[in-house]
């Protein structure tokens, strides 16, 4: 069972445990001894493999089509000194994120566009997840500033470019695909 696990990459859905012809109660019986642990309701990983972001696998295997974006994804890529109380998701509209008992979530839902533009696959303990660039993620602090504050998006706007983590060239371009290019430019040629 522990080698089924593996082979999916340490962390897997209980759905694909049991399609790999695993009884459940072995199943139950391995996380019961702590060989595995469960990070989410239904959501299976090794014991032996380490853990450093446990809401962010939760989120990103339980919910795949989810997007890491705003106070997250700045958090991710070490573009703000906020620190996410919740984690920021990305979902196409009309699109429902899934129930979690753990962790809180903050669902954004985008166009189509937006949704597609500035996303990039990045692996988290061993897990892929889905995440907005820096300069996507700027972008949509200054489209939803009303909701992370505007001091969110300018001190991720000063920091993004103090690391060089992107250009105000793709910033601009971000920002006119989130429709905030009026907004976001006074502030790009400030500290361009």
């Amino acid at each position: 069972m522990l080698r089924v696990v593996t082979d999916l990459g340490g962390t897997a859905r209980t759905h694909e445990i049991l399609a790999a012809d695993v009884h459940p109660r072995d199943l139950y019986a391995a996380r019961d001894t702590g060989a595995l642990v469960e990070v989410s309701r239904g959501v299976f990983r090794l014991a032996a493999l380490p853990l450093t972001e446990p809401d962010l696998v939760a989120v990103a295997t339980r919910m795949p089509r989810a997007v890491l974006c705003l106070v997250t994804a700045l958090d991710l890529d070490g573009l703000t000194q906020e620190i996410p109380r919740a984690v920021h998701i990305a979902l196409p509209r009309g699109v429902h994120p899934a129930r979690l008992d753990h962790p809180p979530l903050e669902v954004y839902h985008f166009s189509s566009a937006s949704y597609a533009a500035g996303v990039e696959e990045r692996e988290v303990d061993g897990v892929p997840v889905r995440a907005t660039t820096p300069a996507k993620s700027v972008a949509d602090a200054f489209k939803f500033r009303s909701r992370v504050g505007l001091e969110t998006a300018i001190d991720a706007l000063k920091q993004a470019l103090a690391a060089k983590a992107t250009t105000p060239a793709e910033i601009d371009r971000m920002a006119r695909v989130c429709r905030v290019q009026a907004v976001v430019r006074p502030y790009l040629e400030a500290l361009s």
